[in-house]
């Protein structure tokens, strides 16, 4: 059975949903969107921070954490912004570390974002 998770994020009007949890493995897309649904100014970091903050969020109301992750994809639009990505990354994730990639885009589907992150994690099974 595949059900959404309940989050406090941003209510998106696209046809999504942040998270979903299926065999207990939990999917979900982030961006750097604060509560009223707005890109961060700040930058890099200031919208990796965002996108990670709205991750363990997304994490905590499914019933994880952040050593649940399994997989975290990360998409940015400049190569030189890897660096202040994985720094801000290593503050929210510890050994041992999630399966990652890193992926270089043209864009995203709201210009001004410069990254998103999609991750996968294992969630604990409750009776």
């Amino acid at each position: 059975m595949v059900h959404p998770v309940k989050t406090e994020l941003f209510a998106s009007r696209a046809p999504l949903s942040w998270a979903s949890v299926g065999n207990g493995i939990l999917f979900t897309a982030q961006i750097p969107i604060d509560k009223s649904g707005e890109v961060v100014d700040g930058g890099i970091e200031a919208q990796t921070r965002q996108t990670l903050d709205n991750l363990v969020h997304t994490l905590t109301c499914a019933g994880g954490g952040v050593e649940s992750l399994t997989q975290v994809l990360i998409y940015v639009t400049r190569r030189e912004d890897l660096a202040t990505v994985n720094r801000v990354y290593s503050e929210y994730v510890s050994e041992p570390y999630p399966n990652r990639a890193a992926v270089i885009v043209s864009g995203f589907a709201r210009e001004e974002m410069l990254v998103e992150m999609v991750a996968y994690a294992a969630l604990p099974v409750t009776p």
